[in-house]
């Protein structure tokens, strides 16, 4: 199956800690960081405006 991604590239600035703590998952879970940063983005609640 081919999947079609509507693209858009981000750059995130994190700190070394943050960096560790993402390589070190990724190496416990054997997934890539791509995929741990869109599953936790997927996960966030959505907002509501209040007008």
């Amino acid at each position: 199956m081919n999947k079609k991604w509507a693209v858009k590239r981000i750059t995130v600035n994190l700190t070394s800690n943050e960096v560790m703590k993402l390589e070190n998952y990724c190496e416990n879970t054997g997934r890539a960081a791509t995929d741990v940063i869109r599953e936790l983005i997927r996960s966030l609640p959505i907002a509501t405006k209040s007008e």
